[in-house]
């Protein structure tokens, strides 16, 4: 339908990982009406998404060469071609720029500046994980990313480190026990933490579980990254100092970038971390202001999980929804 700025949509989604396509699926299955926010080709860019080549943790997703890109690109086709949809309503390439709320109703500034209004939201921006600079840049760590060399999350990507050469870059406590439990859980042929310049924040414990583990510790700038960055074959980190230290295969340990910006415009209640508090369903402190996936807080950052969050929020909803039409049908006796 053609555009209008006054029209109240049920449900808008903003975010298009895993967490935002599983929004979409339960709203518009609900029989919802549902606007849809994927985000900018640059959001995109940002968003944990575009690094996860594949899910092995995830069972149906090794098949795909991107494993949450095109299973979720699958599902949000489908929903356009299917009996639903008219209810769905896919801003393709198209970000929410700002958001506020009038009298109940959101107010949403997208990147196409036009404005869109919706009684209830769910935000899926999501998080990145902070990448490390080497000489000033995070251009050298990215290829190896992208083929899943450099790691982030131990859940997902653990195993990848069996029988391997293993360096953990980060110098917080985090870090450490991120080592420390990929040690005790995989057969590692060595580890190495790199702190990149950085003095340790290892607690007393992680410390000497790190020395019994005989884990080497340098805490000098890392100045170059050493393979084969098309295939993404990693071979060694070279220090300032030149020293060169060997690995198969990295753990990048250095942190989230939350992205909590529309939250905090609506003036959101955040964790100490920048996530987003919400109650059982996922309602936030603002009223009709739901989160799920990885913005949320206290929950773990993994697909299933996401799509748990998403479903509760989308099928409380729902229930506002059909209480508020059946009261109305009641009222009308």
């Amino acid at each position: 339908m053609a555009h209008d700025d006054s029209y109240i949509y049920p449900i808008a989604i903003i975010g298009g990982g895993s967490a935002g396509t599983m929004a979409v699926l339960r709203t518009v299955l609900n029989n919802d009406e549902t606007l849809f926010f994927p985000g900018t080709s640059r959001d995109r860019k940002r968003s944990r998404e575009k690094w996860v080549a594949k899910v092995e943790n995830m069972p149906g997703h090794l098949g795909y060469e991107k494993g949450i890109e095109e299973p979720n690109k699958e599902s949000l086709i489908w929903l356009s071609d299917g009996v639903f949809k008219k209810k769905f309503h896919w801003l393709k390439n198209i970000g929410a720029k700002s958001i506020r709320k009038e009298n109940d109703i959101f107010v949403i500034e997208a990147s196409n500046h036009k404005t869109y209004r919706a009684r209830f939201v769910i935000l899926c921006t999501g998080v990145m994980d902070v990448q490390p600079e080497i000489s000033g840049a995070i251009k050298d760590i990215l290829p190896y990313a992208n083929k899943q060399t450099a790691d982030y999350c131990i859940r997902c990507d653990g195993h990848h480190v069996q029988h391997k050469k293993l360096a953990i870059i980060g110098h917080s406590n985090s870090a450490a026990w991120v080592g420390i439990i990929l040690q005790e859980r995989y057969d590692l042929e060595s580890l190495t933490i790199l702190t990149n310049g950085k003095e340790p924040e290892f607690s007393e414990e992680a410390r000497k579980l790190l020395s019994l583990y005989s884990v080497k510790i340098h805490r000098e700038l890392i100045s170059k990254v050493n393979g084969e960055p098309k295939n993404g074959a990693l071979k060694s980190f070279e220090l300032k100092s030149q020293e060169v230290v060997v690995a198969d295969i990295c753990f990048i340990s250095l942190g989230m970038i939350v992205y909590n910006e529309l939250a905090k415009q609506l003036g959101a209640k955040l964790d100490e971390r920048g996530f987003v508090l919400a109650d059982e369903f996922g309602e936030s402190s603002i009223s009709q202001l739901y989160v799920a996936g990885d913005l949320r807080a206290n929950k773990k950052k993994q697909i299933y999980t996401a799509w748990d969050t998403a479903v509760d929020s989308a099928d409380r909803i729902n229930s506002l929804l059909r209480t508020a039409k059946r009261n109305a049908l009641l009222e009308g006796i």
